[in-house]
């Protein structure tokens, strides 16, 4: 399917086919030919990103995620999204064994991020162990030319039992105990919270979260998936935070 983008996806499912809804609800087209073509590869059995990282696990998910970008290149992928903020950590080594783009999600969420703040932009990261072990947010907050906090050590575990224990096995999670994380980070500094887990965007549909200082990376994943493809964007698509400034 030329022309098509490609997507690795399974990492995790939920957040994958809440990443293709989401590109969908910010496509305008009035037919089925009107959307854009999608190469989606829920490739589930990918190793954990953050195990591998943390040395929990020695399965490592990077022959995999390549081996799934040279595919989607070979069939003639325009370029390639992958919809999990921790699988970044890999990010240059799948850029280099392709020749068609890998657009980098923590990379556009910051600049989508930046181009929202009117004030001295502090960002709340919101996001695996995994992510925040290799500091790929906090790296590009830091070139961005804003700051970041984290959360505490009995914070950060109680987001990770969200993510895992909450969204990646399917079960229900409290609107109480995401508030208690996202104010812990605003109470330390945040002016900005970035869901740099894309479980944390299925959550924020899931809970109907408010967006008044939320920047949601699948969102920006999305909405670069259909600046990129040349596709007009819907009104809902012009009313995510940041896109103006694109």
């Amino acid at each position: 399917m030329r022309e098509a983008v490609g997507v690795i996806g399974g990492l995790g499912p939920a957040a994958t086919a809440y990443f293709m809804e989401r590109v969908i609800d910010f496509t305008q087209a009035d037919c089925d030919q009107g959307h854009i073509n999608m190469m989606i590869f829920n490739h589930c059995t990918i190793g954990d990103r953050t195990a591998y990282i943390s040395g929990a696990s020695s399965e490592d998910p990077l022959p995999l995620m390549i081996e799934d970008a040279r595919d989607m290149a070979a069939l003639g992928c325009r370029f390639i999204v992958i919809p999990c903020n921790t699988a970044h950590y890999f990010y240059e080594d799948i850029q280099s064994a392709v020749d068609i783009p890998v657009v980098n999600i923590v990379r556009e969420t910051l600049r989508y991020a930046s181009c929202e703040a009117q004030d001295p932009l502090c960002i709340g990261i919101m996001a695996t162990d995994g992510t925040i072990m290799t500091e790929s947010y906090q790296k590009a907050a830091e070139e961005s030319g804003c700051s970041w906090v984290t959360c505490d050590p009995g914070m950060q575990k109680k987001l990770m039992d969200m993510i895992y224990q909450g969204v990646k096995a399917g079960r229900p999670v409290a609107l109480a105990d995401f508030e208690e994380i996202a104010n812990h980070l605003r109470q330390k500094g945040a002016n900005c919270l970035v869901l740099g887990c894309t479980e944390l965007s299925v959550l924020k549909r899931d809970l109907a979260l408010p967006d008044e200082d939320v920047i949601d990376s699948i969102d920006v994943l999305a909405l670069e998936t259909v600046r990129r493809s040349g596709k007009p964007m819907t009104a809902a698509a012009l009313r995510v935070k940041g896109v103006k400034c694109r």
